[in-house]
């Protein structure tokens, strides 16, 4: 049914719940995997420029560096997640995108038929606040959204 799936992770409990999910569906439908992790970019509120006395890009450069590694370290685990599976999988760090933004743009980029990715279910005044990557991507989606709770 599905042959090219994304799955989008941020290394959470319930991002490897979608990648477990996401798995599964690989290994029965013999499709390849796209796993993507996306980190958001910087923002510091004074500007990659400084401010006064205060020069933010060195600082700037080494959190870039640090999401780099962490997105790293989380894209090899599931890179060998996949192999141990049996399924071929490509991974993606998307540096600098907001993550409903990156998993929309792949997921069409690559032709996926299906998107795979976790939610932390929050309601009401939560959600409201702190936003819903998994609700936008829903929203947006022009291919089916699978999401793991």
């Amino acid at each position: 049914m599905y042959k090219n799936l994304l799955i989008a992770t941020d290394g959470s409990d319930l991002g490897n719940k979608a990648l477990d999910a996401a798995l599964a569906l690989a290994r029965q439908n013999h499709a390849t995997l796209t796993i993507v992790t996306a980190t958001d970019p910087v923002a510091t509120g004074i500007g990659a420029g400084g401010f006064g006395t205060i020069d933010a890009g060195p600082i700037v450069a080494r959190l870039e560096e640090a999401y780099a590694t962490e997105a790293a370290n989380l894209l090899a685990d599931a890179r060998h997640r996949a192999q141990d599976a049996g399924i071929t999988a490509e991974t993606l760090h998307l540096p600098r995108h907001r993550p409903a933004d990156g998993i929309l743009e792949t997921a069409a980029a690559k032709n996926c038929d299906l998107i795979v990715m976790g939610s932390h279910g929050r309601r009401g005044l939560n959600r409201l606040l702190l936003g819903s990557q998994a609700a936008e991507v829903l929203a947006r989606a022009a291919i089916p959204v699978l999401i793991v709770k």
